[in-house]
């Protein structure tokens, strides 16, 4: 268990960061820091650079989930991009106090949301990725872009096509595939594996997003790891629990089933 802790992520708001710091520092748990509205709203820096100088003696390797809710990177309408973009660069303004390895968006691509306007939300969300990018470029931070309602990756695959970035890579969501895709998990990898950097672990039965341990449901995750260890991808790795018995369960499903053999 030791050795998985040292390589994985967990899934950690940054308004519990308090009550679970002692345990991420003796268990030695890298954490995922997720950042809503509320708490960029009244984020005091002199807490930030507390936590990070905790994090960093402890050794902790830090990644970031960017704010999603209500936010639509790709909107056409310009005004409401920009309000999504500047709100999403909050977090990116947070790298040189952390330096997190990754920096976990959603595009927000709903093909029941824009319909017939594929070509303008890529337009769109290539502005506002490029300008992201932007902030990361003299850095060792990666931006990560997850996977949520799209029903199959080929908008993906167009979006990553035109940003053509090395500071930019894809973030698959188990758990997201599960409930929203409407491809073959062997339609993703083969679009996207290339682009693969950072995986979000997690697992429901396919009608909710429910976020339950690895291996807990019908996700097939032997299929995904022997998939990624054919094409050579090591992306980093969060587990998305919500309850902390899941994450010890997904924890020890991991190691009975040799999954991150030879992926981290």
């Amino acid at each position: 268990m030791h050795d998985i802790l040292r390589t994985i992520h967990a899934h950690m708001p940054y308004h519990l960061l308090s009550q679970y710091m002692d345990l991420l520092i003796e268990k030695k748990i890298n954490p995922e820091i997720y950042f809503n509205h509320v708490v960029l709203d009244t984020l005091d820096k002199n807490r930030c650079v507390e936590i990070s100088r905790r994090l960093s003696d402890a050794g902790l390797k830090i990644t970031f989930h960017a704010p999603f809710m209500d936010l639509r990177p790709g909107a056409l309408d310009g005004s409401i991009r920009q309000v999504s973009q500047d709100r999403i660069r909050q977090v990116f303004d947070l790298i040189p106090l952390f330096r997190p390895l990754k920096i976990v968006c959603h595009p927000c691509y709903d093909d029941r949301y824009y319909v017939n306007c594929d070509d303008l939300w890529l337009t769109q969300s290539v502005k506002t990725f490029s300008a992201l990018i932007d902030f990361v470029k003299n850095t060792d931070t990666v931006i990560a872009l997850e996977n949520v309602y799209e029903k199959e990756p080929a908008i993906l695959r167009r979006l990553f096509e035109r940003l053509s970035s090395d500071h930019v890579c894809f973030c698959f969501d188990t758990g997201h595939f599960n409930v929203f895709s409407r491809a073959p998990l062997e339609t993703w990898l083969n679009e996207m594996g290339s682009y693969i950097g950072h995986l979000h672990l997690h697992d429901n039965f396919g009608r909710f997003d429910e976020h339950l341990p690895v291996g807990a449901a019908t996700f097939p995750f032997e299929r995904l790891f022997a998939s990624l260890r054919a094409i050579s991808v090591k992306p980093t790795v969060t587990l998305e629990a919500h309850r902390p018995e899941h994450l010890w369960e997904s924890i020890d499903r991991i190691q009975k089933l040799s999954l991150l053999d030879g992926i981290v």
